[in-house]
């Protein structure tokens, strides 16, 4: 077990939500699909660094392209991988039964809780940073009704989902944008109350991750998870289904922007000057200033919530994960190279807050000047966090089992134990 791709990563790899090891006995397979998993999460990672501190997109170039790919995908492949972490935690291939079953459920439970928490208190750092905490905990606890479904059933909830939610969060925004309902609830809210958010509605409707139209990316990563990931035709499979997903998602948002009558027009009038030609797969379009319009459905960028974004998302998560696992699998050089890496992905959740903190840390001393100036002044500024992680990654986790915050989140739940 400690040849080849098992000796490239310390056999001490562990899942942001702190799966179990697997056993002495397990095959190099089941190490590799670890390695894997980890790796993806450190890209996942990465990317969202370099929409938080990396330069404008506008740079252009192979610089500006790569940061174009990453924005919005990145924090999807996070939540795909969020979905398959809770089948781990959940049992695979078989869901867990009985009192090993209540306990693994409590542990998601309370985990989300820490995590709402959590992202509240960098929320309340005042960053530029849309945290995405918050919104991932309450999305543990949206899906994790469905964690005994079977791959089938599970693909299906997360199609249907895809297909479904997107024009029901239109609906609403619609109705928010024309009434006043969400300030009744808001001021009702006890979270509202308590995070100086608008809590609730925040969370599932109008916030940057809304858990409405996130949900079908985790619900995707559960279906993932159920299938055996170790199988070269199964990820043969998986490859397939997300290059047509992500073909389906920003091919078709660009068939039917150029397609459908004044639909280009009404979403660069709506975003104020937002690139409409490449609302199709780009962040660059923007966001609609004031009332959005229907056409707005026809858009494919990764933070639009439509269908087409969710179906070009999880194609791309799918293709990224496919590739990590082959790649811890099939090629230890290159496996060994990108251990440190892989390292960050094993400490996500602690790497994650740490950037946000040293942002807010730092923010009077070079954030606005570096940062948010579109010029490539920001790109050594990336480079010093990605640097910073893997190097904190790697010292770390030769040492210890789990990231710092990954073990005061253990600690947290080790309550469920007790329960019978």
């Amino acid at each position: 077990m400690r040849q080849n791709a098992a000796s490239a990563v310390p056999a001490k790899v562990s899942y942001q939500l702190e799966a179990e090891h697997p056993p002495a006995s397990a095959d190099r397979s089941s190490t590799g699909r670890l390695i894997g998993i980890d790796l993806a999460r450190g890209l996942a990672v990465f990317g969202m660094y370099s929409a938080h501190v990396g330069p404008d997109v506008t740079v252009g170039g192979p610089v500006g392209f790569l940061l174009e790919t990453a924005r919005g995908r990145s924090s999807a492949l996070f939540a795909l991988l969020a979905g398959f972490s809770l089948v781990i935690i959940t049992g695979r291939p078989l869901p867990r039964t009985g009192r090993s079953g209540r306990q693994a459920v409590a542990r998601i439970a309370m985990r989300a809780v820490v995590l709402v928490a959590l992202g509240y208190v960098l929320t309340a750092l005042d960053t530029s940073v849309d945290v995405i905490l918050s919104f991932y905990g309450l999305l543990f606890l949206a899906v994790l009704p469905l964690y005994r479904l079977r791959a089938g059933t599970l693909a299906l909830l997360a199609a249907a989902s895809a297909l479904i939610t997107p024009q029901v969060l239109y609906a609403i925004r619609q109705s928010i944008e024309t009434g006043n309902w969400s300030n009744a609830v808001t001021g009702g809210d006890p979270l509202a109350r308590i995070s100086g958010t608008d809590g609730m509605v925040e969370l599932l409707f109008t916030g940057e991750y809304p858990v409405l139209t996130w949900a079908p990316y985790l619900i995707a990563g559960m279906a993932v998870a159920r299938l055996d990931v170790t199988r070269s035709g199964v990820r043969s499979l998986l490859a397939l289904v997300g290059g047509a997903l992500a073909f389906v998602g920003y091919g078709g948002s660009w068939l039917a922007l150029y397609l459908v009558p004044r639909a280009l027009t009404a979403v660069a009038a709506a975003t104020d000057g937002g690139s409409a030609t490449s609302a199709w797969w780009s962040d660059t379009v923007g966001t609609p200033d004031g009332s959005t319009p229907a056409a707005w459905l026809l858009v494919a960028a990764p933070h639009s919530q439509t269908t087409f974004s969710l179906l070009g998302n999880t194609g791309v998560a799918m293709v990224v994960l496919v590739a990590c696992l082959t790649v811890a699998e099939r090629m230890p050089r290159l496996t060994r190279l990108a251990r440190p890496v892989a390292a960050v992905g094993m400490i996500a959740l602690t790497v994650y807050v740490l950037h946000i903190v040293a942002l807010w840390f730092f923010v009077d001393v070079w954030y606005v000047a570096a940062i948010e100036g579109e010029t490539m002044s920001a790109l050594p500024v990336l480079l010093a966090f990605i640097a910073g992680a893997m190097l904190l990654a790697a010292v770390w986790t030769r040492f210890f089992r789990r990231g710092p915050l990954e073990h005061l989140l253990d600690i947290a739940t080790r309550p469920a134990r007790h329960i019978r």
